[in-house]
């Protein structure tokens, strides 16, 4: 048993037309406003019923025949992990990989782990990863909504990451499933590095590591946080985007308030080790910083 859900998020191309006429079984949901990627998707999570598993796919990222498959299946065979991300191909360059799930860093910056290297210059096996890229993933249903699902204060943006850092707190893992492939665009919906694509990211790198990040971790990344922020100001003001970029790190200050409630709700329940979490958060202070890193 299955569902299939397509979220218009107030498109204006018509490519949601006639999508219900041509494929018997697919409910479109409508909306009116673009409610933005995390949103959107926590409406069609909250539609599904009587499923255990949820597979998000974006617009833009294309999925192998058996790409469902495959991640059910390692779903079955490793009960121990309750999330799944996909092996991303870029479009239109074969060989070249967009990433194998994404990384995470005690700075608080993350990026998409094996980004813009030959697929033949990595091993063919399952590994544990910090978080999946959301354009191409499976969750089980009830630890989803356990968590909160996507965060839509976020719109859009790191909340794949805000999330995968939630669950992880709450003891769940993350699998990456080389079998599941699928050939991803990459900011097919907005231009990639925009002054939309900077201020949602950087602002939305702040709350994420303020939320969650456990309060000995906290002090110990705080310094390398502080650079990275600072960094990023340099970094967009460089290449005229003075103003998104500003704009992100005084909104995040604005909106800690907030955050900070939030964080007081999420620290009091977390049921993982510190050790454990340690084991999948990127620690080299320079690593952030190499080249050909594709930052989120």
């Amino acid at each position: 048993h299955f569902q299939i859900i397509v979220v218009d998020n107030a498109s204006n191309d018509g490519s949601a037309d006639g999508i219900e006429e041509r494929f018997l079984g697919i409910e479109v949901i409508r909306s009116e406003e673009n409610i933005g990627f995390a949103a959107a998707n926590n409406l069609a999570v909250q539609r599904v019923e009587g499923c255990k598993w949820i597979a998000l796919l974006n617009p833009d990222a294309f999925a192998e025949p058996d790409w469902l498959l495959n991640l059910h299946r390692a779903a079955k065979e490793n009960p121990q992990y309750s999330f799944f991300g996909s092996h991303m191909k870029q479009y239109g360059s074969p060989g070249r990989l967009d990433g194998t799930g994404d990384t995470y860093h005690l700075c608080g910056l993350a990026w998409r782990r094996d980004y813009g290297i030959s697929e033949d210059q990595i091993p063919r096996s399952m590994g544990e990863i910090f978080s999946p890229c959301a354009a191409a993933a499976m969750y089980r249903r009830d630890v989803f909504l356990d968590a909160g699902g996507f965060d839509e204060s976020f719109f859009c943006y790191f909340e794949d990451v805000d999330l995968a850092f939630r669950l992880r707190l709450l003891g769940q893992r993350c699998l990456y499933v080389p079998s599941a492939k699928v050939e991803h665009v990459g900011s097919a919906t907005t231009e990639r590095q925009s002054d939309f694509a900077v201020y949602h990211g950087h602002r939305n790198m702040v709350w994420t590591y303020v939320k969650n990040m456990p309060s000995s971790l906290f002090w110990n990344g705080l310094p390398q946080h502080i650079i990275a922020n600072v960094a990023a100001l340099f970094r967009f003001s460089l290449t005229g985007q003075m103003v998104p970029i500003f704009q992100s790190k005084w909104d995040a200050l604005v909106g800690l308030g907030k955050i900070m409630k939030q964080r007081k709700s999420i620290q009091k329940n977390i049921k993982t080790s510190e050790t454990s979490l340690k084991e999948v958060i990127a620690k080299n202070w320079l690593l952030p910083y190499s080249k050909n890193r594709r930052l989120i």
